[in-house]
């Protein structure tokens, strides 16, 4: 799917949208923090003025990765998926989804989903797959479900298991109920076997500084995110046998403990459970 080591200021590939550098853009900040390279000044001065005010962000973007890493580990790995969909996947860093599944299963299929033209742009320079497998990419919103199964269904086969990954993304819809109802249409269209990951942030952990932060980043962004309480992130998951150890801080989900016990919580709460009929 092109060179993967075009960088920001590469010219964008034919086709691809041209991209406004004047104005900071979510996924570029979030590539920021994450030390990805496909981000401009003005994302910089922007991740470093929320950082100003939210320092423990850097951790969260961090131990979400982390997350991402060891959940794919474990479903391409221990629960033998081959085929997953990541719905809102953001701009290509490190342990890119299909990366850390590949590693662990070079045939494994991964279509990545997103709405921004920005990430359009990078996808078809930077996902790149093992000659074994697949990675696809579909321009398509989270509130079209029927859109995204039909468009995913090119490079995925939907009678047999599949990982979907909502990480980040579910806290874009304002309305909770909304949420989970997309959930819930993206998970029909799935086989028994098939698998769900939600991640999302919360408050539990730093309460008003969170908060206060996430009301600047809404002032500033017109993708507005809504944080969730444990309690709602668990509702995603009715009716599917939740994994051990259940519904925690990303940075407690299966981690190794170091020599002084766990790693500390951070405000992003997941959970990884089973479609069992």
């Amino acid at each position: 799917m092109g060179d993967p080591k075009r960088g920001p200021d590469a010219p964008p590939a034919p086709g691809t949208p041209e991209i406004d550098t004047s104005v900071p853009q979510s996924a570029r900040i979030w590539n920021y923090w994450l030390g990805g390279k496909d981000n401009y000044p003005v994302d910089r001065a922007a991740g470093d003025q929320f950082v100003a005010v939210y320092p423990q962000i850097v951790d969260v973007a961090k131990h979400s990765r982390g997350f991402l890493a060891r959940a794919v580990r474990y479903l391409a790995g221990e629960a033998g998926i081959r085929q997953f969909l990541d719905v809102g996947t953001g701009l290509p860093t490190v342990d890119n989804t299909h990366e850390v599944a590949q590693r662990v299963a070079p045939r494994s299929h991964i279509v990545y989903v997103d709405n921004d033209p920005l990430v359009l742009a990078h996808a078809r320079s930077l996902l790149t797959s093992a000659p074994e497998g697949a990675t696809d990419y579909v321009d398509a919103d989270l509130r079209d479900p029927g859109r995204i199964i039909a468009e995913a269904s090119r490079t995925l086969d939907f009678d047999r298991p599949v990982a979907l990954m909502l990480l980040n993304i579910l806290g874009h819809v304002a309305d909770h109920k909304e949420a989970c109802a997309i959930v819930g249409r993206l998970m029909d269209a799935l086989p028994a076997g098939s698998y769900l990951a939600v991640a999302d942030g919360t408050d539990v952990i730093t309460g008003e500084a969170f908060r206060g932060a996430i009301e600047m980043w809404n002032q500033a962004s017109p993708a507005a995110y809504h944080l969730r309480t444990p309690e709602m992130i668990a509702g995603y998951f009715e009716g599917l046998e939740l994994l051990e150890p259940g519904v925690v801080s990303v940075s407690r989900w299966r981690s190794e403990p170091g020599r002084f016990g766990g790693p500390p919580e951070v405000d992003e709460f997941c959970a990884v459970g089973r479609k069992a009929s």
